[in-house]
């Protein structure tokens, strides 16, 4: 099984990621995500507007059990990480994670 923290930080160093509610709502419009990841604090609206557009996009989402801060910490940020899109995993293997959660 993937470890969901050391696959954030192994996409943040070698990968493409956009950090921010509003780069994942503009990408999941676009379709040009491979995977979005959310904080569990998000504000009920910005989240559900995400959801929304993930499934009309087909990006998988995931949830991640903690705050903005902890996810900020995990990403090597000095601030609150409220939503985290992958562009590109880089060498990380964080796209099987959602294989994982399909099957």
């Amino acid at each position: 099984m993937v470890d969901l923290n050391k696959a954030v930080m192994t996409t943040v160093k070698t990968g493409k990621v956009l950090f921010g509610a509003d780069n994942a709502l503009k990408t999941a419009k676009v379709g040009k995500a491979k995977l979005i990841i959310v904080a569990a604090n998000c504000p009920k609206g910005v989240r559900g507007d995400i959801e929304y557009y993930c499934r009309l996009s087909n990006i998988p989402i995931i949830i991640y059990n903690g705050t903005g801060i902890d996810l900020g910490a995990v990403c090597g940020r000095p601030f609150m990480v409220s939503a985290l899109t992958v562009r590109d995993p880089g060498d990380s293997d964080i796209l099987k994670l959602t294989e994982a959660a399909n099957v």
